[in-house]
């Protein structure tokens, strides 16, 4: 089974590499991994994606929770998110008629060329990953120079109020958050 786990984390050196060599140290293959800063400078977000069963799942969220600079872990591949990838690719593509053909599969899956060359452009795609590997498949008969894409993001469709929203409100801190600074080790 898929799994999608979001992790807030302290935003400071090494949480990364803690993190997952953590997971590598044990055995857990990462399928996916993207990392960026939240809307708070202090914290950052992990989004992984992993395969497993409910007892792989909640030995990785238990690891997880026992590094100190990991604030929260939640999965949220039960909920109802919304999930994307990030694809750039390089297509070989001279002036003319394929490239024209390129331009109208990037309108057709929503992406925009970003970068036009003498003999190739550059598309930006974002996606589901089906999305993105539909694409891949209908640029490879015009050559593909290079690809690179990002680890999934994900992100719970909504605004339900949440139990440190709650909680916050009632002027108490969740037991398992801490504020800036503090573990919760």
């Amino acid at each position: 089974m898929r799994h999608v786990l979001s992790a807030t984390v302290q935003n400071v050196p090494g949480v990364l590499a803690h993190v997952s060599g953590m997971l590598a140290s044990r055995g857990y293959n990462i399928d996916s991994l993207a990392v960026g800063e939240t809307e708070d400078p202090h914290f950052s977000r992990m989004t992984f994606v992993l395969r497993g069963d409910d007892r792989v799942l909640d030995q990785v969220r238990r690891q997880l929770e026992k590094i100190v600079t990991v604030v929260r872990v939640d999965d949220i591949s039960s909920r109802n998110y919304v999930e994307r990838d990030l694809l750039l690719i390089k297509i070989a593509a001279l002036a003319g008629p394929a490239r024209a053909e390129i331009k109208e599969l990037a309108d057709i899956f929503r992406g925009h060329i970003i970068d036009v060359a003498a003999d190739s452009v550059i598309v930006e795609l974002s996606g589901t990953e089906k999305k993105l590997e539909g694409f891949v498949e209908v640029m490879r008969p015009h050559g593909i120079l290079e690809l690179v894409r990002t680890g999934r993001i994900a992100m719970v469709r909504g605004s339900p109020p949440t139990r440190e929203t709650t909680e916050a409100a009632d002027g108490a801190r969740p037991a398992d958050s801490a504020p800036v600074g503090e573990s919760l080790a």
